[in-house]
């Protein structure tokens, strides 16, 4: 009985004991370091790691080559091996951080240099614009035209990384 009251404070949202945070906090520190371990020494990488309740995991990786099916399927194998479903009842998503994410490291903009990007800024502001150059601070976006009039080329925009909200890669169909 009073774990059923535990488990309606927790959907509707009301103050929990601490010991159910301890309790998630942990399986979701094994989690991550399981993927963390998973992952060293290769060229893939963790991108973001989402818990929400009732111990719903998401993990998201990319690569420097890419990310294949077989690469997510390893990754949940290892974790699940790992963390006993008797004990722990949770459930698992492994997905590589595809198109419809948004860039989020260093990492991923690097690899994506020379690719159409679309930018929403902290302001609002929609840029878009070819990555041409990635520091630690900042992107660089080059503004081609396609007419060849030098007055309507524009400068290129620097835009460091707590300028930007969101940045996803233009997705261009039958080019």
């Amino acid at each position: 009985m009073h774990l059923c009251i535990v488990c309606r404070r927790v959907l509707r949202g009301q103050k929990v004991p601490s010991f159910i945070y301890q309790k998630m906090a942990g399986l979701s520190g094994k989690i991550n370091n399981l993927v963390l371990q998973f992952l060293e020494g290769t060229d893939k990488f963790l991108v973001d790691f989402v818990v929400q309740p009732g111990n719903k995991f998401s993990v998201f990786i990319d690569g420097d080559q890419g990310v294949t099916i077989q690469d997510c399927q390893s990754l949940s194998r290892e974790i699940e091996s790992n963390v006993d479903r008797e004990v722990e009842d949770y459930d698992l998503t492994v997905s590589s951080a595809g198109l419809d994410h948004p860039l989020k490291l260093e990492r991923q903009y690097r690899k994506n240099i020379g690719r159409e990007l679309n930018v929403v800024t902290v302001g609002e502001n929609k840029i878009e614009g070819i990555l041409a150059v990635v520091t630690e601070q900042s992107i660089e976006l080059m503004h081609p035209v396609k007419k060849p009039k030098k007055e309507n080329q524009q400068p290129n925009t620097i835009l460091p990384y707590s300028e930007i909200k969101t940045a996803k890669i233009t997705i261009k169909i039958g080019k």
